[in-house]
Parts: structure tokens; C-alpha cells; sequence
């Protein structure tokens, strides 16, 4: 089984480069040489939940292990990576063309609190699997505010 590297990070922030991911693949829909951004396609992304997780099943094909990047807080996954360009046969000629190659990102947030210490991942057959433990609501710590 391979394993993916995943990132903890304290904080990102996805909600920014959503206006402007819309504008870019509104733009690239049009004319590819009007992307804004360095990315260049976005992967199909299931998310569904059992009792105890919420699992997330990206489909990557042809991503390599070593271009795939996962990074989780509490609030947020973040999966980046890069689809490198097959070599073209010298002499073809193109009939048809749609996979999108290069780089994507995707931002996932939750409505609930993630527990960092217990995420896994695996990839297989061209689809990323993370699989993330929700926090209890009873588990989340609420602080009192006082009167200074």
C-alpha cells in the first residue's frame, strides 16, 4: 500500500481564492490563455460521511505520488498537486483532446471540527481517499469570556 504525505497546518485560507478559482475557470472555459491562476483543472470530488467519519474521494489519475500534496487543520483539507503532460508521438496529430493536465487545488471545509491526529489516506487505481475523524461537539473546548 502506498501512503500519501499529508501536512498539518494551523490555518489556511480557501475562501479568498474561491472568487477568483470562479473568475479563472470562467475565463479558461472561454480562452485557456486567460487563466489567472496556476491552476489549470479542477479533479471530481465525492465527500460523504459515516457515523464516525467524513471521507473524501478525489479522482487523480495519472498523478504521481511525489506531485500530490494534503494539507488538514481543523476546519479545512487542502489537496494540491500536478498531472504532468504524457510525451506526445512525434508525427501525431490530435483528434480529440480533453484531458486536462498541470496543476489543481482543492479547498474542502467543514461544518464541523476535524481531529488532526487521526486522518489516513491512500491512492489507489487513480483515486485519492482521505479518510478524517469528526470531533464530537461535547470534544470541542469552549472558553468563557470575562469581564475585563
Amino acid at each position: 500500500m502506498d501512503y500519501v504525505k499529508i501536512r498539518f497546518d494551523r490555518d489556511f485560507d480557501g475562501s479568498v481564492s474561491n472568487t477568483g478559482r470562479s473568475f479563472d475557470e470562467m475565463y479558461h472555459t472561454i480562452n485557456p490563455q486567460f487563466t489567472l491562476a496556476d491552476q489549470s483543472w479542477n479533479p471530481a470530488v465525492d465527500v460523504y460521511q459515516t457515523p464516525e467519519k467524513t471521507i473524501i474521494r478525489i479522482e487523480i489519475a495519472g498523478v504521481r505520488k511525489k506531485d500530490l500534496n494534503v494539507e488538514v487543520n481543523s476546519k479545512a483539507v487542502r489537496i494540491r498537486g500536478k498531472r504532468r503532460e504524457l510525451s506526445r508521438r512525434q508525427g501525431a496529430a490530435y483528434q480529440l483532446a480533453e484531458i486536462r493536465y498541470g496543476r489543481f487545488e482543492r479547498i474542502l471545509c467543514f461544518p464541523e471540527p476535524i481531529d488532526t491526529e487521526e486522518v489516513s489516506s491512500s491512492y489507489t487505481n487513480g483515486f485519492l481517499e482521505i479518510r478524517l475523524t469528526r470531533l464530537n461537539q461535547a470534544d470541542v473546548r469552549k472558553i468563557p469570556v470575562h469581564r475585563g
